[in-house]
């Protein structure tokens, strides 16, 4: 009976030693458990804090939908965008440019600007003309460098802008809704420029500036 007892007293010992284990056990695994989510809490947050700012303020990602821009950019192409060079400077005359469709501020749209603010843009016999005070008589726009030979700016108008629009075509000229539809686009509407084509990778590109 005795030798029974202190077996039984041993058993009793180990079980207790097991279960204490246990418990260190599973309170070592809550507080690693702990120490995991608080750490992923904490990367979400940094990374959030650091990709918000850029994405508002200095670069978005868009895809290209539709064929308004071929041959320079078609569907499904993913491009980048410059916002904060808008920010110093304005746009200029030749810009890719991503913006809010005037018509509904929900859809974005992408095209090339053509006339600046307090600009005269006329579009007549496939010529684009502009007039500003450099030139009272216009400029008859060079647009060889990035609109194709079977291309045509159909258009019969004469248009005026105020400050802070903008007149804008798309390169597919035959295929493009754009200002000469439905006007031309306040300042206020542009996200930014089109800075670099990423998608597809055998036509990764820096989007050059035109020069007239």
């Amino acid at each position: 009976m005795r030798s029974i007892a202190q077996t039984q007293k041993r058993c009793y010992t180990v079980g207790a030693f097991i279960m204490l284990h246990e418990e260190h056990l599973r309170t070592g695994m809550g507080e690693e458990a702990a120490a995991f989510v608080w750490e992923t809490v904490k990367i979400v947050v940094i990374s959030l804090a650091i990709i918000i700012p850029i994405r508002y303020y200095l670069v978005q990602p868009f895809f290209v939908k539709g064929a308004s821009m071929e041959d320079n950019f078609h569907d499904k192409d993913y491009i980048i965008i410059d916002k904060l060079g808008y920010r110093l400077h304005d746009p200029k005359r030749g810009d890719v440019v991503v913006f809010r469709f005037p018509q509904d501020e929900r859809e974005y749209f992408i095209k090339r600007i053509i006339g600046l603010p307090g600009e005269t843009v006329a579009i007549r016999k496939n010529t684009v003309t502009v007039y500003d005070d450099d030139n009272p008589r216009g400029q008859v726009l060079d647009e060889s460098g990035y609109i194709s030979r079977n291309q045509e700016t159909l258009g019969d108008l004469t248009l005026r802008l105020d400050d802070n629009e903008y007149f804008v075509l798309g390169d597919n000229r035959l295929h493009s809704s754009d200002s000469r539809r439905w006007g031309p686009v306040n300042r206020t509407l542009m996200s930014g420029r089109a800075y670099i084509r990423l998608w597809p990778f055998n036509k990764i590109l820096k989007i050059p500036r035109v020069t007239y």
